[in-house]
């Protein structure tokens, strides 16, 4: 056990370089830089840069210089002083912007995985050892609509119902009064009254297809011989069941927390711009639109780091779960 998890720590390692010069160089592709963008910008608004005004400000941001270069410039000052690098559109450091975001974003996505695998693991269950009862059937039912209704289609319709008939702000997880306010047991209290709606509607597709993948896979699993011999053995059903089968049938679950984070980023940022959540995806979205390449990169490296952490975490705990995993 011990040596599978070196291997996987210098593995993670490595990975962690490359993913680090893939982030910079994606941002990178779109023809121009940032300021392209700014100047055109700027030109729309009726101004525009002079030649000084651009120099100092390719020689400000080193753009004057090659892409290695400007990365070197930029991995250095995240490793040895922490620096992410000044964001062109905010004009505020990387780091100030991002944490905010990211804290949030984190929590959301905490909360939304406990969500989904306490809803999704009974069910699943139950769905598997009931099959083809009347509620494997309700369950199965309402997994299929959860899968086929888009989350930001969902958010938008309890939105407009809590609006309309029950006239709750349900945008964003703050008051009005308690966005730009400090931290405070009443801001976490007003933060707990609006976090359940982004929960429930970014919950909602993860549940539905774990629920389908826990059913699956139990179902698979409980008619395996070794199942039949530990029940011959005398052992009892719910003993047999979760020593057993639903320790395999876990798999699933523990291999999905290294996507969890970056799929809520990425894959909600739709639902993130409906429903007005300070998190990363809308962020990281005008990042990419301005090619604001500090900001852009710090965020896919970030994200890409905690993929990466995730991963690890989520092989360490299939190891310990699943000796076949470790012996492979």
């Amino acid at each position: 056990m011990l040596r599978y998890m070196l291997r996987r720590l210098v593995y993670t390692l490595g990975t962690l370089a490359a993913v680090s010069v893939v982030a910079f160089l994606v941002i990178q592709l779109p023809p121009g830089d940032f300021l392209t963008s700014f100047s055109a910008k700027f030109a729309e608004q009726g101004g525009s840069l002079d030649n000084d005004s651009l120099t100092a400000l390719k020689l400000r941001y080193g753009l004057d210089q090659p892409w290695y270069v400007q990365y070197w410039l930029w991995i250095s000052g995240i490793l040895f002083r922490g620096d992410f690098g000044e964001s062109f559109e905010w004009n505020k450091p990387v780091s100030e912007l991002m944490w905010d975001r990211f804290g949030l974003t984190v929590l959301l996505s905490g909360v939304t995985l406990v969500v989904t695998w306490l809803v999704a693991l009974p069910i699943g269950i139950y769905s598997a050892v009931r099959r083809y009862s009347w509620l494997d059937y309700v369950v199965t039912f309402l997994g299929f609509l959860g899968l086929a209704i888009p989350s930001f289609l969902l958010a938008l319709a309890l939105m407009y119902v809590f609006s309309r008939y029950f006239g709750m702000n349900v945008s964003g997880l703050f008051s009005p009064d308690y966005v730009n306010a400090p931290w405070s047991l009443a801001r976490v209290g007003d933060l707990a009254m609006h976090l359940w709606l982004p929960v429930f509607v970014l919950a909602t597709h993860g549940t539905a297809a774990l629920i389908r993948v826990m059913r699956a896979n139990l179902i698979d699993e409980l008619y395996k011989p070794y199942v039949q011999t530990a029940r011959a053995n005398g052992l009892g059903e719910a003993e047999l069941l979760f020593k057993y089968p639903v320790r395999v049938a876990l798999n699933p679950f523990i291999s999905t927390i290294g996507w969890v984070l970056p799929n809520l980023v990425s894959g909600a940022i739709v639902t993130s711009v409906v429903m007005s959540l300070p998190t990363a995806g809308p962020l990281l979205l005008s990042a990419l639109l301005a090619q604001d390449m500090y900001l852009a990169g710090s965020f896919i490296l970030m994200l890409s780091v905690l993929t990466v952490i995730g991963t690890l975490i989520s092989d360490l705990l299939l190891a310990w779960l699943d000796p076949r995993v470790r012996y492979a």
